[in-house]
């Protein structure tokens, strides 16, 4: 198995790539506690893109882990969980937005950058736009879900050094914005770099 690339994505920084059928693309978190949002389309036909409620739907769990398979709406697979060191990945969080940043922490949060933006930037460089952000994978994102249904934004359960393995069941291109979120536990208040890896 040879390396194809092995580049890290700074704190905060959006990343993209293809990742050919059969290989394998490795998020590695490498200081701990930093959320990595993430989606993920048919290479070919960026229409067939992740679908959470495909994917819950299918595996019967909102969190991801070790055997998840990353669907289409039409549960086709794009994409499954090879290797998980962490245990537990968030499906329902969403990615933060200026308009969610204001909402849930005061106007003086607007200017700061967020994952949508990072999406917005990355996917444009492959014929994306708005229209095409769909609800996303968070890895690492520890998100439980509380007795009276509200979700619990809290602490990461990461360490340096963990990963998650994802390989590609057709040709697909994943984006990626390395969470620049600082209101809130999922980054520590303190995001920082991961590292992609791809081989094949």
């Amino acid at each position: 198995m040879s390396v194809i690339l092995d580049t890290e994505v700074p704190a905060m920084a959006p990343f993209s790539t293809i990742v050919r059928k059969g290989q394998t693309l490795a998020i590695i978190d490498l200081h701990g506690n930093q959320a990595v949002d993430f989606l993920v389309y048919d290479a070919e036909d960026t229409a067939q893109r992740y679908s959470a409620a495909a994917t819950i739907a299918a595996q019967r769990n909102i969190f991801l882990t070790t055997g998840s398979v990353l669907r289409t709406a039409g549960s086709k697979p794009l994409m499954t969980v090879v290797k998980d060191t962490c245990g537990r990945h968030d499906t329902i969080g969403g990615a933060c937005s200026k308009e969610s940043n204001t909402l849930r922490y005061g106007q003086h949060t607007r200017h700061q950058h967020a994952c949508v933006e990072n999406f917005l930037s990355e996917g444009a460089k492959w014929g994306l736009g708005k229209r095409d952000l769909v609800s996303n994978v968070n890895w690492y994102m520890n998100v439980p879900v509380e007795k009276d249904g509200t979700l619990g934004i809290v602490d990461g359960i990461s360490s340096p050094g963990l990963e998650v393995q994802l390989r590609a069941e057709t040709d697909v291109l994943v984006l990626v914005s390395n969470c620049p979120q600082i209101n809130n536990p999922c980054n520590g208040f303190d995001p920082t770099s991961v590292r992609m890896v791809v081989t094949g």
